[in-house]
């Protein structure tokens, strides 16, 4: 099996297809601790990601995880929980 890691390309991507919220990539990388809501990326939004990534990858993601406030901790947790799912 293919362990999957979502990057921060994949989650500027997800963030336009899921949520209509337009950030470069490379802002991610660089300021990966910014707060969601300052780019308009709601609760609403990131479920809407969330959505999406069970979809792709066949997997709940927990519970909680649109409430993630950054990029970094809403990748950590995805990330964490798709390699204990692999």
């Amino acid at each position: 099996m293919i362990t999957a890691e979502l990057t921060f390309d994949d989650l500027a991507g997800l963030m336009k297809k899921a949520a209509g919220v337009t950030v470069d990539p490379a802002r991610l990388k660089q300021s990966p601790d910014f707060p969601f809501d300052s780019v308009g990326l709601d609760s609403l939004g990131l479920l809407g990601i969330v959505g999406e990534l069970e979809n792709r990858y066949g997997q709940s993601l927990p519970q909680d995880s649109e409430r993630c406030k950054t990029p970094r901790e809403f990748l950590d947790l995805v990330n964490s929980t798709l390699k204990a799912g692999a």
